[in-house]
């Protein structure tokens, strides 16, 4: 027998509901503990079986890319922001300390930032855009002799990524850390440096080794059933 309309219409609301539920719960739970938090808590949270989760995200990269694809995007404004800055040691400054609110603010997003995570689109094109950003202020600021001659945006990228993974453990003083980094761009006190810059690619290359690690027995991208 055939169903009505007026019956399928409940059950999409319902999985719209888990759906909805499930990415709120992910959310605190990424925020709280990062991006490789079990899915099983995720699930739990949201008051949900681990089938219902599967059925919605069937990857940890899923999940993620709709979790963060909104909380994200504001960084991509703001790249957008630092670029367009007449000012370029300014304009890096202030996007510096946009990214690091974020940081202090979200696990995950820390986690998003500071690792490499394949499949998850919207955090593809962050880091894509970060790097970018990164590269003008840095060149424009160093035309201007506002910033030391001897680095390249591999160093920044690898500096401010230490920095993002220290964020967690110090939430309330890191503007003191960054502001300690910041100093060490400046011209006036350099000093030569021990060793030549890093090679093009080694950032990224960095990142995707230090992305988190599965987890024994449940793994990263399924829970359990």
């Amino acid at each position: 027998m055939a169903i009505s309309d007026d019956r399928r219409t409940p059950l999409r609301k319902d999985a719209r509901r888990n759906r909805e539920t499930l990415i709120t719960a992910a959310r605190e739970v990424c925020a709280e503990r990062g991006v490789d938090a079990p899915l099983d808590e995720i699930a739990r949270r949201a008051g949900v079986g681990n089938a219902t989760l599967y059925r919605h995200f069937a990857s940890r990269a899923e999940l993620i890319e709709a979790v963060f694809r909104d909380s994200l995007t504001p960084l991509l404004r703001a790249a957008e922001e630092a670029r367009a800055h007449p000012d370029p040691w300014a304009g890096l400054t202030a996007y510096m300390d946009r990214v690091f609110t974020l940081l202090a603010a979200d696990r995950g997003a820390n986690d998003l930032m500071t690792t490499g995570i394949q499949g998850v689109p919207t955090l593809e094109a962050l880091h894509e855009g970060h790097r970018h950003t990164l590269d003008v202020l840095l060149r424009r600021a160093q035309q201007q002799a506002a910033v030391r001659a001897d680095i390249g945006v591999e160093d920044l990228l690898f500096l401010l990524t230490a920095l993002g993974r220290a964020v967690p453990a110090v939430p309330d003083t890191w503007r003191r850390y960054l502001a300690l980094l910041l100093d060490a761009l400046r011209p006036g006190a350099a000093h030569p440096l021990p060793a030549p810059p890093p090679g093009p690619g080694r950032f990224g290359a960095a990142l995707r080794q230090s992305g988190p690690a599965p987890r024994t027995g449940t793994g990263p991208d399924r829970p359990t059933r």
